[in-house]
């Protein structure tokens, strides 16, 4: 359904869709796969090659993420099919005693083992430390936790030769705990690149942000306010979200096919929108209503 919408108001809009194992060798009802139909839309298809979460021993209820067995025969594979890039997802949450040490070091090597085994494979990997917003923390806290993951995730990938030019960097913004959400949208952008000047080197070509721990709309304001901000961005900041621009069009389809067209409208809206903030060019007071 929503690979179908309107082919030409599509590729406007998303130029990349991260794909699963499942996913990736599923056909349309004409016997063509999801890559290549993408592919005829001029959308890039991409592949999550993580296999998720396991807890980290040695810390309390911490986890990494496990996949890197056979991944370049994986990535190999992957590009038959006619995948370009990949995504690898490690998680951190933010308490009093958490990320840990340990768990920062584990996650950024495994990330940038990752990145060099994908590259090694001529495919673009997207490099995701989410740091999520559950808790209590405040938005100070979370851009020094921001700081230092992103610091040591860096450091491992100039460690392992990762081609910084050839890499994608995927990031939750700097949010404060859910409980404490009474944050203006030029405040979150502030922080949010403030983080990025200190750590992620100008030779990462582009930064996209998830939209998980905001509503539809807190997403597309924030990314607007990020590409409106003043101050040195050396990179593309743009988005890939899933949430946002997917939530409201699976409520109205519902897998019926008399919802299909209302659900395609919805979703090339969301699609607009989201664009536009990545240039920062919508008025969201009349666009979000």
């Amino acid at each position: 359904m929503l690979f179908s919408a309107n082919k030409y108001e599509l590729m406007k809009y998303i130029s990349g869709v991260i794909l699963h194992n499942e996913t990736l060798y599923q056909k349309t009802t004409d016997g063509i796969s999801f890559a290549e139909f993408l592919q005829q839309r001029n959308i890039v298809p991409g592949i999550k090659v993580d296999k998720g979460l396991i807890n980290l021993s040695g810390t309390k209820n911490e986890s990494t993420t496990e996949g890197l067995d056979n991944l370049k025969e994986r990535c190999m594979q992957y590009k038959r099919e006619g995948c370009h890039f990949t995504k690898w997802r490690c998680v951190y949450s933010i308490s009093e005693t958490k990320p840990s040490q340990l768990l920062m070091s584990v996650n950024a090597s495994t990330l940038a083992r990752y990145a060099a085994i994908c590259q090694s494979a001529r495919l673009v990997p997207i490099v995701e430390p989410e740091i999520l917003s559950v808790g209590e923390h405040s938005i100070e806290k979370a851009l020094q936790i921001h700081e230092e993951v992103l610091s040591i995730v860096f450091r491992a990938l100039n460690e392992h030769r990762v081609y910084l030019e050839g890499m994608i960097l995927k990031l939750a913004m700097v949010l404060p705990g859910v409980k404490d959400t009474n944050y203006m949208s030029q405040i979150v952008a502030d922080y949010t690149l403030k983080a990025l000047q200190r750590t992620v080197p100008p030779a990462v070509p582009t930064i996209l942000f998830l939209s998980g721990g905001q509503t539809d709309e807190d997403s597309i304001l924030n990314l607007n306010a990020i590409n409106t901000s003043e101050g040195k961005k050396p990179w593309t900041l743009s988005f890939c979200y899933g949430r946002c621009l997917q939530n409201e069009a699976m409520k109205i389809w519902k897998g019926k096919v008399a919802n299909v067209e209302a659900a395609q409208s919805v979703f090339l809206k969301k699609a607009k929108l989201c664009s536009e903030a990545s240039l920062g060019k919508i008025n969201i007071q009349e666009q979000c209503q």
